[in-house]
């Protein structure tokens, strides 16, 4: 067993039976699929929606190379400086290149998973840079010296009870101050960065092709001063994130709010085609996009779970996950959490690390169902697991076992060849897997059709 399987396993235990973290994840995913349930509700034919946001991004993913080309073309025409990443490690080097040439100090930075993937803050701050989070929730969790949580709300762990502590903590704000207050409290300390930061990170909800546009959808309107009033904007987003055409944002935009947050539309939309111009006052002196790949050129190859790249991370199938709610967001140890980071965490991460991720799933089937353009995301789990087996990194143990699982219920005279405590005895070689909260059954000495055969 992997030195990551052992960690995962012993998280999942503990954080599994914390009933404190158990209410504050039912409670703030209850106060989501509310607000979904609503926002779903105002598509007459949501299955359309579902079907032609599918469409887009499965055409988008078809022809990758084309679309990015395009991209490349259009945003560069405008000013941008494109900047091509195999990994994190040139991702990094870009941005640290970047910095040195701006003499740049302090960085501010809207909400973006990307950047957690390349763990861009603590290699900014390694080289002398400050760097801030913007979004409220990504604050929190940084004062709080965490990673987010969650694709969608990177404090969903916390209640307002928990920041309010933390906030009195770190700030000395009065004890147990209302959300309301620690807003604006919040807001004070960042309007300060964001007209003195040298430099602006951002991500990317999408890469529009024939714009040469990075569409950014937000409700804070902090991702829009981060690009606005630093002098630099540079945008790290992953290769995936390509729609063919402006016309596209219509459809996506909305799908992704419903799915994301229940909103008809998230209240800030904004599409950057390159750096300040001409005649024009506000805005970025310079603008560098870094299209990063990361392993998901590998995931590309995969024919059988390359769909995932369609993902436009709006967390539904993260809320719609009974095991995720049970074991939260922290026990997967990877940006991504949920059935989507169970399937292509292995891909970035390497499957001999992290293929049990894929295992960590009841097959139900809701992510799927919940997906807002019909990714498979329980089928592709699935695969990750055949993958696994046929790389040889299910190990001897769980082969073995499995052989002999199949010898056994081939047949029923195979199974009753072994009485009731024998077959006790070869249970509690598998009592670890339930905790220590649970206990083995105890089967019975004869099996059912052997009952059934001496029945009177």
């Amino acid at each position: 067993m992997s030195g990551e399987k052992k960690t995962f396993l012993k998280k999942s235990e503990k954080i599994a039976f914390d009933k404190k973290h158990r209410a504050t994840i039912k409670f703030n995913i209850g106060k989501y699929d509310a607000a979904v349930e609503r926002g779903r509700n105002r598509y007459s034919r949501l299955d359309i929606a579902r079907d032609r946001g599918s469409y887009i991004k499965a055409k988008a993913i078809n022809g990758l190379h084309d679309y990015l080309i395009e991209f490349e073309s259009k945003i560069t025409s405008n000013g941008a400086e494109v900047i091509w990443a195999e990994d994190g490690n040139q991702a990094i080097e870009s941005v640290h290149r970047i910095l040195y040439e701006n003499k740049a100090k302090t960085l501010v930075k809207s909400k973006s998973m990307t950047t957690e993937e390349i763990d861009l803050n603590e290699h900014v701050e390694h080289v002398g840079v400050e760097s801030l989070e913007t979004d409220l929730g990504e604050y929190i969790v940084q004062i709080a010296g965490e990673k987010p949580y969650h694709i969608v709300t990177p404090a969903m762990h916390k209640s307002r009870h928990d920041i309010a502590e933390l906030f009195h903590e770190k700030f000395n704000t009065p004890e147990k101050s209302s959300p309301e207050f620690l807003t604006d409290y919040v807001r004070g300390i960042l309007r300060n960065k964001f007209v003195n930061s040298d430099v602006g990170v951002t991500g990317a909800n999408f890469l529009v092709a024939d714009v040469g546009g990075i569409a950014l959808t937000e409700n804070e309107g902090n991702g829009m001063m981060t690009f606005s009033f630093p002098r630099v904007h540079i945008v790290i987003a992953g290769i995936e994130k390509i729609v063919p055409s402006l016309k596209d944002l219509g459809l996506m935009w909305p799908l992704l709010a419903a799915h994301g947050t229940g909103q008809q539309v998230t209240v800030y939309n904004s599409v950057v085609t390159g750096p300040k111009q001409d005649k024009e006052v506000d805005g970025p002196e310079k603008m560098y996009v870094i299209l990063l790949d990361n392993k998901r050129s590998e995931l590309y190859q995969s024919d059988d779970c390359y769909e995932a790249l369609k993902c436009i991370r709006c967390g539904a199938c993260l809320n719609a996950c009974p095991i995720y709610k049970n074991i939260g967001g922290y026990t997967f140890d990877s940006t991504y959490g949920g059935p989507i980071g169970s399937v292509i965490t292995p891909f970035f991460k390497g499957f001999k690390e992290y293929n049990h991720l894929s295992s960590a799933c009841s097959v139900c089937g809701n992510c799927t169902e919940v997906c807002p353009v019909r990714i498979p995301l329980h089928n592709m789990l699935l695969y990750n697991r055949r993958e696994a087996v046929e790389r040889g990194y299910s190990g001897w143990t769980w082969n073995t076992g499995m052989k002999a699982f199949e010898y056994a219920f081939m047949k029923r005279k195979r199974l009753d060849k072994l009485g009731g405590k024998t077959k006790n005895k070869l249970a509690m070689f598998g009592k670890e897997a339930l905790g220590d909260k649970k206990e083995i059954p105890h089967l019975a000495d004869q099996s059912f059709s052997q009952q059934w055969k001496t029945k009177p």
